[in-house]
């Protein structure tokens, strides 16, 4: 494991991982030409890498000049294949000579005056390559894979020649961002590793503060801590093997989580351990007693939670399901681990103090406290199992209320270059992503029919009625934009004067297709699924008119909207399978089909809870949340087993309920406060992490935890008086 952090080559020769950029190569590669012509169609929303330039100087001689200085900077550079900007948008007439729109350095004023308007002027650049007011401009960079050799190749070091060439010019103020799909690709792997350490310390120290606190022994916190901390090492080693290692919840979540369910079933051997010294026993029996008392439990309680990330396997996103097998292989890891490392410790010079302070920390010394509780509880089980039933029921229907969502920067830094940069094309340029409307029609068409310029007007209208669709652009924009005026189903003659770059980017009559392309922000597909809904029902009045066309919304993100509802089928039966087969498992195990039932309503209540507030607050469900639900479901099926361990234990001596409940709350009531202390702790270490992602997983798995912890001693204690056994006719 310690060769797999340093380096897997010296294992295995050739990695099964491969670096963040070479993964996009097949993804950025350009589409190709029309069927049956040589013509390479114009994308002005194409390129690897966008840099965003701003300056109130780009018409003015310092200007023109330092823009034009930046792109052949960029231009230079062995990895960059091609830059497209607003100088290479082709002319608007096949006649016309191609010429840049910004003048020379010699030009007049006048002239800087004239090609501004120009400008903005051109379909193709206006809202498209320059924003409207003619302050921030796209430069759509192309990297040529073969000559790049790390990630700054396709981020710094395009802005910083860019910026060099520019700062030239002192009479033009001009910045440069990085942005685009590579961008966010390296500024989510930089995000990932650099919250990878500090957060794991921030959590690991106070978690081990809170420990000392409760344990109120030095060597009792080093031994519990050994047994995760070492689960950890040994699952990160074998991930670096298996080519698991770039999963983005991995470097943060992973191993917090692991820390936290290692630290939950070592508190539990622990405070046995620690019990058995106080009553005399060699280190050594009072191991060998503790792993006999808890050790099933922490076996069942690694089963279940294996079960529960292991279910995500099913999930048809591939990023979830590399989560799912790599919790997996971490909760086992760390069971072997809490097993292992925890009593042999207990048995050297290190624990040969490790009931100091036993019975005497806050938890101890405050339980006859809490205890109340579960006297209140008892005395009122019928009521307080009816609202348990009848709360988790509600919860989980408005937990099922929860919509997909998904969005590019969810999981950066929102203080990152990237992400800056994107916001920024949303406000000027109305997004990044791109979607179109494909209108296509049969042989029986002619490629000029005025019909298909009425449906391209009438899907344009469309377009532009919703405020968060970006800058339709199509034929209609392109025939607006030649001499003359009339509308687009009166002039479809004038796209033969249109280049055909130009042209067959929008209007393909060899394909019998035309094209509407639109902008989308980075608000997440919730915020347009009522906007695609609008869209596609207007759509489809349109073709009603004219059905000789076929119209279709097409392009990433619509595909995203209408698959992403796989999250919610991905969630249900996740959530559905690790239920049943937890459930199973602990009827089997505790020989009670009853038993099994009655850990259902505590375990379900805490994602219905945390489900309900995610609802009421307004958020979607995200890839994150599913994650998130899945894990929560194995942390909080832990305290359960423990207690319900306990309890069988207690009731097989012949106690009555209320007597076993009772006993069975002293026997694990101080390693469940404990552990959920710890582990509310521990995940709100992440609440301070700049990424989205890992403060929703936080939250989640801070709500989790706690209404785990009030179900197991509300609504369990009264459930197992009310339900556990059959009653007598009499009762």
């Amino acid at each position: 494991m310690a060769i797999g952090h340093y380096d897997p080559r010296l294992i295995l020769p050739e990695p099964k991982f491969e670096p963040a950029l070479r993964q996009t190569q097949s993804e950025s590669a350009p589409l190709p030409a029309s069927v049956g012509s040589n013509v390479n169609p114009v994308r002005v929303a194409s390129g690897d890498v966008i840099v965003v330039a701003h300056s109130d100087d780009f018409f003015t001689p310092d200007g023109a000049d330092a823009i034009r200085d930046a792109v052949v900077a960029i231009e230079s550079l062995d990895h960059v294949d091609s830059v497209f900007w607003m100088d290479d948008a082709p002319p608007l007439n096949i006649f016309g000579l191609p010429e840049p729109i910004l003048p020379g350095r010699n030009a007049s004023a006048t002239r800087y005056a004239d090609a501004r308007d120009r400008a903005l002027q051109h379909p193709l650049v206006a809202g498209q390559l320059m924003s409207r007011d003619g302050k921030t401009l796209l430069l759509m960079v192309s990297i040529d894979w073969l000559f790049v050799t790390q990630d700054s190749d396709a981020t710094d070091r395009l802005r910083d020649v860019a910026a060099a060439a520019a700062a030239k010019y002192p009479g033009a103020k001009m910045s440069f961002a990085v942005t685009g799909e590579v961008p966010i690709r390296v500024s989510r792997a930089a995000s990932t590793r650099s919250n990878e350490r500090k957060y794991q310390a921030i959590g690991y120290s106070i978690a081990l503060l809170i420990a000392f606190i409760l344990f109120r022994g030095l060597s009792s916190v080093i031994i519990v801590a050994l047994a995760p901390t070492m689960g950890v090492f040994w699952t990160l080693g074998l991930l670096h093997f298996i080519g698991l290692d770039d999963n983005p919840f991995n470097s943060v979540i992973v191993p917090v989580l692991l820390c936290m369910v290692g630290f939950t079933d070592g508190v539990h051997m622990m405070v046995q351990i620690r019990r058995h010294r106080a009553e005399g026993m060699s280190a050594g029996d009072a191991a060998k007693l503790s792993i006999r008392e808890v050790g099933l439990a922490c076996w069942l309680t690694s089963l279940t939670t294996a079960i529960g990330f292991g279910s995500l396997a099913l999930a048809h996103h591939e990023t979830v399901r590399e989560f799912g097998y790599c919790c997996v292989i971490g909760v086992l890891m760390t069971f072997v681990s809490v097993i292992t490392v925890i009593p042999l410790a207990c048995a050297t010079p290190l624990g040969r103090r490790v009931h100091s302070g036993y019975g005497k920390n806050l938890i101890d010394r405050n339980l006859s406290r809490i205890s109340v509780i579960i006297d209140f509880v008892l005395a009122r089980s019928r009521s307080v199992s009816m609202i348990a039933i009848a709360t988790t029921a509600i919860l989980s229907l408005v937990t099922l209320q929860l919509r997909p969502d998904e969005r590019l920067t969810s999981n950066l830094s929102a203080g990152s270059e990237a992400t800056r940069a994107l916001a920024q094309i949303d406000r000027d340029f109305g997004g990044m992503e791109t979607a179109e409307v494909s209108i296509a029609w049969g042989k029986s068409v002619s490629a000029g029919d005025p019909e298909i310029g009425q449906v391209a007007d009438e899907v344009n209208e469309v377009l532009r009625g919703e405020p968060l669709i970006g800058n339709p652009l199509s034929i209609v924009n392109l025939i607006a934009a030649l001499p003359g005026e009339g509308k687009t189903s009166a002039r479809m003659s004038m796209l033969e004067l249109l280049p055909p770059p130009l042209k067959q980017a929008y209007y393909r009559p060899v394909d019998n297709q035309a094209t509407v392309r639109f902008r989308l922000q980075d608000l997440g597909i919730a915020a347009y699924g009522e906007v695609f809904e609008r869209i596609e029902v207007q759509l489809a009045e349109i073709q009603s008119r004219h059905p000789k066309l076929e119209i279709t919304l097409d392009g990433g993100a619509v595909w995203r909207w209408k698959n992403l509802y796989q999250i919610v089928v991905d969630l249900a039966l996740s959530l559905g399978t690790a239920s049943l087969i937890i459930f199973g498992v602990l009827s089997v195990v505790y020989r009670s089909l009853r038993l099994g039932l009655i850990s259902m309503v505590p375990n379900l209540f805490p994602l219905a809870m945390t489900g309900s507030l995610l609802w009421l607050v307004g958020m979607n469900l995200e890839i994150v949340s599913v994650c998130a639900f899945t894990v929560c479901l194995g942390i909080a099926v832990d305290d359960t087993i423990h207690f319900l361990t306990r309890y069988q234990e207690e009731t097989s001596s012949g106690e009555d309920e209320a007597a076993a409940i009772r006993r069975a709350f002293i026997g694990v009531g101080t390693a469940l406060v404990m552990t959920t202390i710890v582990l509310i702790v521990g995940f709100a270490t992440a609440l301070i992490s700049d990424a989205r992602d890992h403060r929703i997983f936080a939250a989640m798995g801070i709500l989790t935890i706690g209404s785990a912890l009030f179900a197991d001693l509300v609504f369990l204690p009264a459930m197992l008086v009310r339900f556990a056994k059959p009653k007598s006719n009499n009762e």
